[in-house]
């Protein structure tokens, strides 16, 4: 059988990275975001909706599940919303709880009944190395962080079934619009902040797109409830951004 994935966030970067990765193994691919891949593919399928809105994004969810059995669910969608602890908004933070956390629930359950019935899923979060802690990052650090916690007890009461959940935790990632929008693409800081990483280099999409892809396969049946920094080494040492 097809197997059908959800890819949040495939618009572009990371998303678009993990979508075509999963696209070049015959899978056919749903993109959730409110714009559409700047790529084509015939087998990428787009759904335009705001994954702020929970009642259209339920609405969405409803209509794609009762039509095809979503087996590999990849929760790529993210915010940042930089703000030094005094200058912290709790409606920023009540938007990325919703983003990273309650969208990621409302995925889950709308998909869950499909992997229960095939006894086969695959689940994966995108964190962030941000959640083991950054400056101004409260709200993102947070809500990343948060994701450890739900991944780990999503694989506790779904390995019996066929169902695997993993985490994976980028670091600094060029070539994104998150990247961009904090540090300036060819920027002295850029360069200092690639120096910074332990490999001397910054990441690049498809180095996140290799990590999802070996959750998501179908032989990674022996590996659940795991957090996969892919951040040059920047985990293991102090990074300042």
């Amino acid at each position: 059988m097809t197997r059908h994935a959800i890819v949040t966030g495939a618009s572009g970067g990371i998303g678009a990275a993990i979508a075509q990765r999963m696209l070049a193994q015959d899978m056919v691919v749903w993109s959730l975001s409110r714009r559409a891949p700047s790529f084509a593919h015939a087998n990428l399928r787009h759904l335009s909706v705001d994954l702020l809105d929970r009642k259209a994004l339920q609405e969405v969810l409803h209509t794609l599940t009762h039509e095809h059995a979503i087996t590999t669910l990849v929760h790529n969608a993210g915010a940042i919303r930089a703000a030094r602890a005094p200058e912290v908004q709790l409606t920023d933070l009540d938007a990325l709880a919703q983003l990273h956390l309650g969208c990621a629930v409302q995925l889950l359950q709308a998909t869950l009944p499909a992997m229960q019935s095939n006894r086969f899923g695959r689940v994966v979060l995108l964190s962030s190395r941000a959640a083991l802690g950054l400056a101004s990052r409260t709200a993102y650090s947070a809500t990343k962080a948060g994701m450890l916690g739900m991944a780990r007890t999503w694989a506790l009461e779904l390995a019996g079934q066929g169902i695997t959940v993993n985490v994976v935790a980028p670091g600094p990632i060029a070539e994104t619009e998150m990247f961009d929008a904090v540090i300036p693409r060819g920027s002295a800081r850029e360069a200092a902040l690639a120096q910074a990483i332990p490999v001397q280099r910054l990441g690049k999409p498809a180095d996140v797109a290799r990590a999802v892809t070996f959750f998501t396969d179908a032989e990674a049946d022996f590996v659940t409830g795991q957090v996969l920094y892919v951040c040059g080494g920047s985990s293991v040492g102090s990074l300042s951004m």
